[in-house]
């Protein structure tokens, strides 16, 4: 399918570009269905001689975000492979254009469900609810695929009431509700209320993926899934290992980089602090920070981040859709957090040949072999995690080192190919034959 050249520089309107990418995708879509008639189409000869074609129709896919960015940041890859087999609509709350257009471009249909991600009106997740509805039955998905909490939840529900064949929800990170066990009443509320929430969601799948054990005993020890249930785990989401390839590592003092949305969840507060005392000691090293603000309750103010580079502790680089030239320039990963599924962006770091500093904490340290590709420190620990730095400063090798063991092992266990071959198999869609598509 091609894309116009205003729409690919961006000459165009959102709403334009938006109707170009749409009108694209059904133009495309009739194409395959032609090509799946023609091809897959059976013969079959009556008592007299008449020919009826009986066509084979391919199964189509609901792939379901809390965020339209990480169809194309996280899922990119997958959806290309599912893509091959089946008829796929992607489903986000909000308009991205840029992903929108890169999503047609592989055939994957883009359609807005609202949906706030980190909001607890019940109101406008009903909302959600009765949107996921009417789209589930305009499509008539054979297979419902939603990451992510609330797509797990409210897809779930929406999937059992308009009956829908296959629902395979995929935990990425159990996520704010259950990072704390000693925590306030209301979060406890929500908890409680979420743990309800996901069981009848979960009533009557067959499987649940999740990326680490830690997640899958929760899932057992919540009961929030029947205990005949399987709970999957798999090596997270994988890496491009082609387009995070290994760079040298750059010479002169350590840079440090950490990765990740703003939110003290993901140990920015005790990076920040480790930060401090190392340039306290060592004034030339730089540690920088990458990532959006968020509307998480546990989210960082952009005050207190004005504050860490004024003070000259931290340097801020914003939020970016390629992390690639800033991994390239740093010399560590670091990446404290208190919980993960399995971090995409260590991965990323490690395929790139960067060693890693993470915490203890379920989800985090699963990717690194300690003292090897990278130092494990205990989470919330700020002592830890400075001395685990300062090892970068001292010993000028250490990072090329660690960063080298890193790469061997993202190109050994964490291939995208290989994670998407899993993940295609429980689809359900890998034994079937491509439909070759039309350009």
């Amino acid at each position: 399918m091609a894309i116009s050249d205003d729409v690919r520089s961006g000459r165009c309107s959102q709403k334009s570009l938006r109707s170009a990418v749409w009108s694209g995708v059904m133009q495309r879509s009739a194409t395959y269905r032609q090509t799946v008639a023609s091809e897959s189409g059976r013969t079959l000869h009556g008592l007299e001689g008449n020919e009826t074609v009986i066509e084979h129709r391919r199964k189509r896919v609901i792939v379901l975000a809390s965020l339209t960015a990480s169809l194309v940041g996280f899922r990119y890859d997958l959806l290309k492979s599912m893509a091959k087999y089946a008829d796929v609509l992607a489903c986000g709350p909000n308009s991205d254009p840029v992903s929108e257009a890169r999503l047609a471009e592989i055939g994957v249909a883009f359609k807005i469900v609202p949906m706030d991600r980190t909001g607890q009106n019940p109101w406008q997740d009903l909302k959600t609810f009765f949107a996921l509805v009417r789209v589930f039955r305009d499509f008539s998905p054979d297979i419902v695929f939603p990451y992510t909490m609330k797509p797990i939840i409210y897809g779930g529900l929406a999937a059992r009431w308009v009956g829908v064949e296959k629902v395979l929800p995929m935990c990425t990170g159990l996520g704010y509700v259950f990072v704390d066990e000693h925590c306030g009443l209301r979060k406890r509320l929500l908890r409680r209320g979420s743990i309800q929430l996901y069981r009848h969601a979960l009533k009557k799948v067959d499987e649940v993926i999740v990326y680490n054990e830690a997640d899958a005993a929760e899932f057992r020890r919540h009961r929030l899934v029947r205990q005949e249930c399987p709970v999957s785990v798999i090596p997270g989401s994988g890496v491009n290992l082609d387009r995070f390839a290994q760079q040298p590592v750059p010479t002169g003092p350590p840079v440090f980089l950490m990765v990740a949305r703003l939110l003290k969840d993901k140990g920015i507060c005790e990076y920040v602090e480790a930060a401090r005392r190392l340039k306290a000691r060592y004034p030339d090293v730089r540690c920088q920070l990458l990532g959006p603000l968020d509307a998480n309750p546990s989210s960082i103010k952009a005050e207190e981040v004005e504050a860490w580079g004024s003070e000259g502790v931290i340097e801020y680089l914003g939020e970016t859709p390629d992390v690639r030239p800033y991994l390239a320039a740093c010399s560590v990963f670091v990446l404290p957090s208190y919980r993960e599924g399995v971090s995409r962006t260590v991965l990323e770091a490690m395929s790139t040949g960067r060693a890693i500093i993470t915490s203890d904490a379920p989800g985090c340290a699963e990717p690194v072999v300690d003292g090897t590709t990278g130092f494990v420190v205990s989470v919330r620990n700020v002592d830890e995690l400075a001395d685990a730095m300062e090892r970068f400063v001292t010993d000028g090798k250490l990072a090329m080192t660690l960063g080298a063991a890193g790469c061997d092992l993202a190109t050994a266990r964490f291939d995208v190919r290989k994670v998407n071959k899993i993940l295609l198999a429980k689809l359900g869609l890998s034994a079937e034959k491509p439909c070759e598509k039309a350009d």
